[in-house]
C-alpha cells in the first residue's frame, strides 16, 4: 500500500490541489518564456517535477493547462450562497464581487496572465466559441436552478447568453479588467440604458 492511499483524504485531495497548482505555475512560466506553441508536456512535466504520464491525470492536454478555469467552483458556491429573493443578476454582481475579494495577489496575477494567452495565441484564441458555449450552458444551468425553470428554456439561454457575452467584452490583450466587469453587470441590471453621451456620475 503507497502511502498516498494510507493518507486521510483531506491530505490526499491538498496534496492532488499543490500538484495541480505547480503544473498551472510551471506551465505559464514556460509559455511566457519560450512560447506557448514551443512549448511542450515533458518540459512542463520536468518544471513540475513529475511524470508525463502525471500530467495527463490531472490535465488531459496542454491547452486545458490554459483553459481550464479554477474560478469557476468558487463563483457557483458564491452564487448559490445568494439570498434566494435576488433576482439573477444582481446574486451574480454579489458573487463575482465575493469571489473577485478572495483572489490573492498570486491568483490574481495568474487568471490576468491565463486571460492574455487565451486572447493572445492563436491556437487557443479558435477555441473561445466553445468556451463561451461552455459557460452559457454553466451559468443557463444555474439560473435554471435559482428560478425554477428548464435550462434549455429559451429565456434561460437568452440571459445566460447575453450575460457571458457581455462580459466578454470586458478581455482584451492586456487582462481584463474586475471593475469593468461590474460596471457590465450593473449596465445590464439596468435594461441596458444608452445615451448619446455618457451619463454623469
Amino acid at each position: 500500500m503507497s502511502a498516498d492511499s494510507r493518507a486521510p483524504a483531506g491530505l490526499r485531495e491538498r496534496k492532488k490541489e499543490r500538484t495541480r497548482r505547480t503544473i498551472r505555475t510551471e506551465a505559464m512560466r514556460l509559455f511566457q518564456r519560450q512560447g506557448y506553441g514551443e512549448t511542450t508536456v515533458e518540459q512542463i512535466a520536468e518544471a513540475a517535477d513529475i511524470s508525463p504520464s502525471t500530467f495527463f491525470r490531472y490535465f488531459p492536454s496542454k491547452e486545458q493547462v490554459v483553459l481550464a478555469d479554477d474560478m469557476d467552483p468558487v463563483m457557483i458556491r458564491a452564487i448559490e450562497a445568494q439570498p434566494p429573493e435576488l433576482l439573477p443578476l444582481a446574486a451574480f454582481r454579489n458573487a463575482m464581487r465575493e469571489t473577485f475579494a478572495l483572489m490573492d495577489s498570486e491568483d490574481s496575477a495568474f487568471e490576468q496572465d491565463r486571460m492574455k494567452l487565451i486572447w493572445n495565441e492563436p491556437e487557443l484564441r479558435g477555441v473561445i466559441a466553445q468556451e463561451t458555449e461552455r459557460n452559457v450552458v454553466m451559468v443557463s444551468e444555474i439560473v435554471a436552478r435559482r428560478v425554477g425553470r428548464d435550462p434549455d428554456d429559451v429565456e434561460v439561454r437568452a440571459f445566460s447568453g447575453a450575460l457571458i457575452g457581455a462580459s466578454w467584452t470586458a478581455f482584451d490583450g492586456n487582462g481584463f479588467d474586475f471593475e469593468k466587469i461590474d460596471r457590465i453587470i450593473g449596465f445590464l441590471e439596468a435594461g441596458m440604458p444608452l445615451f448619446a453621451t455618457a451619463p454623469a456620475e
